[in-house]
C-alpha cells in the first residue's frame, strides 16, 4: 500500500463510527481511500451515513491527511491491511476479519506456529503456574505463544515465552496507546521488544467490554489451536474457545480441581470434547504436518497436576539440592509427609534422591 493511501485509511479509521466494516464499505463505493477523502460533499453523503459524511468533511478541513500516519511513525508503530502480504495469512479466512491491524514489534512472529493460552483474570496458584510452564515449553520448542495481555493466566503465559527466549504475541482490547491494564506497562514493552503486540482499534481507544470479544476472535484466528488453562462457567476465555471452534481451530483444556468455580469452564470444555492436556507434549503431537525442534529441557514437569504441598516442595528445591532434615526445616513438613511426597515426584522423575540422603531437581 502506497503512503498517501496509508495515510488515508488512518484519516479515516479514528472518525466514530469507522470501523471494518465501514472501510470494506468505502474501499467498494470509492475504490480507494485516497479516493474517498478526495471526493465531493454530494458523494459522501450519497455513499455513506450522514454522521460520517459530515465527519469526513469537517475533519479534513482541520487537518493533513498525514496527520494521523505521522503519529503513528512517531510512536513506532506499523499497520497493516489485509490488502498487504504481511497481513496474518490464518486472519483473512476467518468471519469478518479485521481490515487493518496496527502493530508494535515483529509481525515475523506470527510466520511460525502460533498457539494461544488464555484463561482467567483471577487467576489461582495453581493457574499462574500451569500457564507460565506451557509459555515457556511452548516458545522453547519455537512456537510462538499468543494471549491477550490481561492479568492472571494471559500475562504468566506471556512471561514464559519471554522467559524462554522465545517469542509471544498479545493481542489487546484496546489501541496501543493504551496499555490496559497499567500493571502490565513493562510486560508490553518487553513484548515488543521480542514479539509484536497487535490491535485493531485506532490508537487512543480504550478498552471498553465491548472490544473483548472482538479482541478474543482474532487471537483464536491467529492461533492453530487454543489451550483453556482455567476459566469460569462464563469468562472470556471460553467466548474465545467459541471462536477457535467456529474458525476450525483445535480446543485444548487443562484439567482443574473439581471443587474450584475457576476449574468449571476448562473442565467443561473437556466434557463437550476439547482434548485435556497434562502438558505440552499433549499438545505438539496434533501437529504433526509441522517440523517442531525438541526442547532442551530434560523432564517435562507435570505441574499441572501438583497440589499446593508438592509446589512448595519443588520451590524449596529449585534452586539447590537439600538434605532430608534441611527441607523438613524449610517447609515445615513432618517426615510422613516429606516422604511420601519424595517418593510420588521422584515416581514422576520431577525430583530425584542423590548420594548423602540429599534431594533435588531434575
Amino acid at each position: 500500500m502506497i503512503r498517501t493511501e496509508k495515510a488515508a485509511l488512518c484519516f479515516l479509521h479514528v472518525i466514530k463510527g469507522i470501523g471494518s466494516k465501514s472501510l470494506w464499505k468505502i474501499k467498494d463505493s470509492f475504490g480507494s481511500f485516497e479516493n474517498c477523502l478526495k471526493s465531493d460533499s454530494s458523494a459522501l453523503y450519497a455513499a455513506l451515513k450522514p454522521e460520517i459524511a459530515q465527519a469526513i468533511i469537517s475533519r479534513r478541513q482541520q487537518s493533513s491527511i498525514f496527520f494521523y500516519l505521522e503519529q503513528l511513525e512517531d510512536k513506532g508503530i506499523n499497520l497493516v491491511s489485509f490488502e498487504e502480504p504481511d497481513y496474518p495469512p490464518m486472519l483473512r479466512n476467518i468471519y469478518s476479519p479485521p481490515f487493518m491491524l496496527y502493530f508494535r514489534g515483529y509481525m515475523e512472529s506470527l510466520e511460525e506456529l502460533c498457539l494461544a493460552v488464555v484463561g482467567s483474570r483471577a487467576a489461582s496458584d495453581y493457574g499462574r503456574t500451569t500457564a507460565r510452564k506451557l509459555g515457556n515449553n511452548l516458545a522453547s520448542r519455537g512456537i510462538s505463544v499468543v494471549s491477550g495481555m490481561a492479568r492472571g493466566i494471559d500475562a504468566e503465559a506471556h512471561r514464559g515465552a519471554l522467559d524462554a527466549g522465545g517469542r509471544t504475541v498479545a493481542v489487546l482490547g484496546s489501541g496501543l496507546n493504551v496499555i490496559y491494564p497499567r500493571s502490565n506497562t513493562r510486560l508490553y514493552h518487553e513484548i515488543i521488544e521480542h514479539g509484536v503486540v497487535i490491535s485493531e482499534f485506532p490508537l487512543d481507544t480504550n478498552p471498553d467490554a465491548r472490544n473483548f470479544p472482538m479482541r478474543n476472535r482474532i487471537i483464536s484466528g491467529i492461533s492453530r489451536g487454543v489451550v483453556v488453562v482455567e476459566a469460569r462457567a462464563r469468562s472470556g476465555a471460553l467466548i474465545t474457545a467459541d471462536f477457535a471452534l467456529e474458525q476450525g481451530r483445535d480446543v485444548f483444556a487443562v484439567p482443574g480441581p473439581i471443587n474450584r468455580e475457576s476449574s468449571l469452564g476448562a473442565n467443561n470444555l473437556i466434557k463437550q470434547g476439547a482434548k485435556l492436556i497434562t502438558g505440552v507434549e499433549d499438545i505438539i503431537e496434533e501437529y504433526y504436518d509441522i517440523t517442531i525442534p525438541e526442547s532442551e529441557c530434560p523432564v517435562q514437569e507435570q505441574l499441572l497436576f501438583l497440589d499446593e504441598q508438592e509446589r512448595v516442595l519443588i520451590n524449596c528445591l529449585a534452586e539447590n539440592s537439600l538434605l532430608f532434615d534441611d527441607i523438613i526445616a524449610s517447609t515445615g513438613f513432618t517426615i510422613g509427609q516429606l516422604s511420601s511426597l519424595l517418593l510420588k515426584l521422584e515416581l514422576a522423575g520431577i525430583v530425584k534422591s542423590l548420594p548423602g540422603n540429599y534431594y533435588g531437581k531434575v
